[in-house]
């Protein structure tokens, strides 16, 4: 760092010694301008006078006050301009530059404050001044020295409104940089907040679909091992091929998580309802009777659309299985009407434990999610003379940002 700029930055720290400098630098200018005559017989001559008492007091008292201008801007600027209209009219020939402390109070008024502030106290520091020196003072209304009053105040009070309107309109620009960065990481911190909704509901969906199916049939192999002994074997098989499928989905959904340097995560199409005989086929195969009727007429979905079909029909059967009982009975629909997708999954409700909603987990939450992040709706509860009912109307065409990263 330069010495110029560690100098700035203690100026900086320090605006009332600043100010002083300032004052003291006026005061030089302001005593030195004193003694020039600018009539002398060479032009401008320095030495030929030599101010009053009264206005080197004046001299001094008004540049003092100018080590308050940042405080009170408005109070240095009305003392200066008394100074500087005591000057004019009590002042001789050639007249001692009071002025020059108003112009630098003008000045600091019309950079901190508002531009119809500086408009009305510009107008009225011109005038009062201009006024004083042209009609109080000793020299001619049309004197140069008169209308170089009225000069220096307007160019003082056009700068210090230049100054502002340039500071306004850099702390603008940072304002709308800082603005700009809070609204990425707002942004970020809400994709990732989606995303990890999604990982937990893919995490959801697959744990208790797989899980159900497992505890179901080590239920029947642990029933039958002594008496039906193939029963058994069948029912286990079921267990490894669940538990198989589960591992093969985890893998999917959590390779999401890697880091860009881990090796490459698995690359295995999302599940969809090109799948929905398979996934029947895992219900049946556990016990469950399931019917499907299907009416899409083949109907391409989004990725998106699709695989949150997938899931709110394995969910729907994986609550059917666990709440339903053991006699229980599915059916499932899956229809196109106009530009949406109706799913429906309808069970008998033969078990004491019929109502998913009092189970205490989050799969009716999870795919309330799914149909809503799709602006699809989802409806789900009892049905009249017992079972339950879940109907879900998705979109065939989303909207929005990115349907396909809202899963």
């Amino acid at each position: 760092m330069s010495t110029l700029e560690r100098v700035r930055q203690q100026l900086k720290a320090h605006p009332m010694a600043l100010d002083a400098v300032l004052a003291a630098g006026v005061l030089g200018c302001m005593v030195a301008g004193s003694f020039v005559d600018p009539h002398g017989p060479d032009g401008v001559t320095w030495g030929l006078r030599t101010p009053d008492p009264l206005s080197l007091v004046l001299i001094v008292l008004s540049a003092g006050t100018l080590v308050l201008r940042r405080r009170a801007p408005m109070t240095v600027l009305a003392l200066t301009g008394t100074f500087s209209v005591v000057e004019c009219v009590t002042g001789g020939d050639p007249r001692a530059p009071v002025a020059m402390s108003a112009v630098i109070a003008l000045y600091t008024v019309a950079s901190t404050t508002d531009r119809p502030t500086t408009w009305r106290v510009g107008l009225l520091t011109m005038t009062v001044l201009t006024a004083a020196a042209m009609l109080g003072g000793p020299l001619p209304w049309y004197a140069q020295e008169n209308l170089g009053i009225f000069a220096w105040t307007g160019i003082g009070a056009t700068a210090g409104d230049a100054v502002r309107s340039r500071r306004a309109f850099v702390q603008a620009i940072q304002d709308r940089a800082e603005k700009a960065e809070r609204t990425r990481e707002e942004e970020a911190r809400r994709r990732v907040a989606e995303e990890r909704l999604r990982i937990a509901r893919d995490l959801h969906d697959v744990v208790a679909h797989h899980i159900a199916l497992v505890n179901v049939q080590a239920g029947v192999a642990a029933h039958v091992m002594d008496k039906r002994p193939d029963q058994a074997k069948e029912a286990l098989a079921h267990v490894r091929e669940a538990s198989r499928s589960a591992l093969n989905e985890l893998r999917a959904t959590v390779g999401l998580l890697r880091q860009s340097g881990d090796p490459e995560a698995p690359t295995e199409p999302a599940p969809g309802l090109h799948r929905l005989d398979e996934l029947v086929g895992t219900f049946r195969s556990a016990g469950l009777h399931v019917e499907l009727a299907r009416a899409d007429g083949d109907t391409t979905l989004p990725a998106a659309v699709d695989l949150a079909a997938y899931r709110v029909i394995q969910e729907a059967l994986t609550n059917v299985q666990k709440h339903a009982g053991g006699e229980a009975k599915a059916e499932v629909s899956v229809v196109r009407v106009g530009p949406n997708i109706e799913i429906t999954v309808l069970d008998n409700g033969a078990g004491e434990d019929d109502d998913p909603e009092n189970g205490g987990g989050h799969g009716l939450l999870g795919m309330r999610e799914r149909v809503t992040a799709l602006r699809g709706t989802l409806t789900t509860g009892p049905r009249y003379g017992g079972g339950f009912r879940v109907h879900a109307i998705l979109p065939v065409k989303t909207r929005g940002r990115g349907a396909d990263d809202t899963v």
